[in-house]
């Protein structure tokens, strides 16, 4: 049997009619930027995320950046960040011209660890940006109480966690800000590059959506030294129909994931930690092995598609040594790196290929 890591085809089948009625939508009328399919688009997303605001963006690394620069981050300013993550979150912090201040994970959860944030935090720190990887939450509670005593802002990283629940509370209604990524792979996905930034601050939301428009507040006017970052009409238009899905479908991968959790029982895996009073949603379900190699190679002549996330840590990219961060002085989010293997996970996997999988996983010696 071969099972792919992920693939778009269940569900780009069973919503084909909508998505070709949502293409012709804007195809018929002509108007592909800063239209009605956004503004919908933006005000249903808002709603989900019970927040009052959505401003579309280009991509998700552009919601990051933009979110920091309206908040008036700047050089010399430090954010804290997770040293386990993708790139994108420190990326968007250089981007702003600030300093990415790195804090290791909780290694059950991969995300930040609320207990090592305030020893990192100086009188250049100016926010956090707390990820909730793979689409399980942070824990939100005590990283605002930090927040609040030292009066920093909070931008959530929501790239992989639509829909994720937080003490019954939707991820990306904590913080000043948040930041989704609508790349095809995410769980709410594009049929290309997309992105938003939620917020329930009306002057933050303008100025997002001036600096997304090459900083201007009207035509030929121009307030800020902006960029061109906005959510096209046919894109918003497919956000649309598949966000009306999105629960149902993060649903499905709650229940692969239950499976895996509940039928993986393998010595020498450990097995993802669900931090208690949240749902996550599985963007990625990824396991931890010493043998990861000596795993991935097996699943793969089985017929099983892995992925790693991530194989290199943010601070031993070539593009970080500027900060002079040395291997090991970072040893969780490396030993993440060294160990993580990500099973496959994708709405529309039958019984058979999630049997395969964890039957497969279980035999590996």
């Amino acid at each position: 049997m071969k099972i792919p890591f992920a693939t778009f085809i269940p569900m780009e089948r069973e919503l084909e009619p909508d998505l070709k009625e949502a293409f012709h939508r804007v195809f018929t009328r002509s108007h592909y930027i800063e239209g009605i399919e956004d503004q919908k688009f933006e005000k249903a997303f808002a709603a989900y995320c019970n927040m009052e605001f959505c401003v579309g963006t280009g991509n998700g690394l552009d919601a990051l950046t933009l979110s920091l620069k309206a908040l008036d981050i700047q050089k010399g300013d430090e954010v804290i960040v997770p040293s386990n993550t993708y790139i994108a979150t420190a990326l968007a912090v250089t981007y702003a011209g600030a300093v990415p201040v790195f804090v290791e994970p909780d290694i059950r959860t991969f995300n930040i660890d609320p207990s090592k944030i305030e020893e990192k935090i100086t009188s250049a720190t100016k926010a956090i940006m707390p990820v909730h990887l793979y689409g399980q939450p942070c824990d939100m509670e005590p990283v605002m109480e930090i927040a609040k005593k030292y009066r920093l802002y909070v931008i959530e990283d929501c790239a992989q966690a639509h829909g994720a629940l937080y003490k019954e509370k939707k991820v990306g209604s904590f913080g000043d800000v948040a930041a989704f990524s609508f790349y095809p792979g995410k769980n709410l996905g594009a049929l290309g590059d997309a992105g938003a930034v939620v917020t329930s601050h009306k002057k933050l939301a303008d100025k997002i959506r001036a600096l997304g428009n090459y900083g201007s507040d009207y035509k030929y006017h121009h307030i800020y030294q902006g960029c061109n970052s906005r959510l096209d009409e046919i894109q918003a238009a497919f956000l649309q129909v598949k966000l009306l899905h999105l629960d149902r479908m993060n649903t499905e991968r709650k229940r692969i994931a239950d499976r895996y959790l509940k039928e993986i029982h393998h010595s020498e895996i450990v097995l993802p930690y669900v931090f208690p009073e949240t749902e996550p949603v599985w963007h990625i379900f990824g396991i931890r092995c010493k043998r990861r190699n000596e795993l991935e190679e097996y699943l793969a002549k089985k017929g099983i598609k892995t992925n790693k996330h991530y194989p290199i840590p943010i601070h031993r990219q070539k593009c970080y040594e500027d900060l002079g961060i040395p291997e090991g002085r970072l040893p969780i989010a490396e030993e993440i790196s060294e160990t993580e293997l990500s099973m496959p996970m994708y709405y529309g996997m039958t019984e058979n290929e999630i049997q395969y999988v964890i039957d497969t996983v279980n035999y590996f010696k």
